[in-house]
């Protein structure tokens, strides 16, 4: 293409300026809710109705051999046992999602890490939900000082390490389908490749999420 803003524009996602003539909550459930809007965009009123989500972090923990930490954990809506990262909701009123990121490491697996980057950043559905994932790179790996006990589906959880070769070859061979981990091993094969030059500090402003863009 020879069009100039096809070939100097940056490769970024953009915020969109947009006028929302109405917001309600049309289904409050136990943990999300369903939110309809009625917004105004290109010359008309639209109404969508998506996931009201509160987002999530997940931590992508690997340690001295280059190991990475995996849960498995029985998933309802799919009906499967999925291998994981430590992941969790940032439904704790103005926690600082690091902070969430260090104690999900904790709750779900036992362990903690002395060393935290951004490693990716991504919407799980942006088609119908607001959901926003931000995945931490946890090295400096040791055992936790306290060790949780664990109910529902988390009861019977199986932790494994696994190496990062070993995981990208069970990503591209599409043996493991949930999108935090497929993200972040992907993320961290390149970034490794790259001396790790991908990361970004682990207190840098999250914008994108869109209930943290005022903050």
């Amino acid at each position: 293409m020879t069009d100039a803003t096809m070939t100097e524009a940056a490769l970024e996602d953009t915020f969109a300026d947009v006028e929302i003539r109405s917001s309600e909550l049309a289904f409050d459930g136990m943990v999300w809710g369903v939110r309809r809007d009625v917004f105004a965009y290109n010359g008309e009123d639209i109404t969508r109705e998506y996931l009201d989500h509160t987002g999530a972090v997940a931590v992508f923990a690997i340690d001295d051999d280059d190991r990475v930490l995996l849960i498995k954990q029985y998933r309802h809506p799919v009906g499967m046992r999925e291998w994981e990262i430590p992941a969790g909701l940032l439904d704790v009123v103005d926690e600082d999602p690091l902070v969430a990121a260090k104690r999900e490491l904790a709750e779900e697996a036992d362990i903690q890490a002395t060393d935290w980057a951004v490693l990716s950043e991504f919407y799980t559905s942006p088609g119908g939900s607001d959901e926003a994932i931000r995945i931490y790179l946890a090295r400096g790996i040791s055992s936790a000082h306290e060790v949780f006990d664990r109910t529902h589906e988390e009861a019977d959880m199986e932790l494994r390490w696994v190496p990062l070769d070993d995981l990208v070859d069970a990503v591209l061979a599409r043996k493991l389908q949930n999108p935090s981990l497929v993200i972040a091993t992907l993320a961290a094969s390149v970034g490794r490749q790259r001396d790790w030059r991908t990361l970004a500090p682990a207190d840098i402003p999250w914008p994108r999420h869109p209930k943290l863009r005022s903050s």
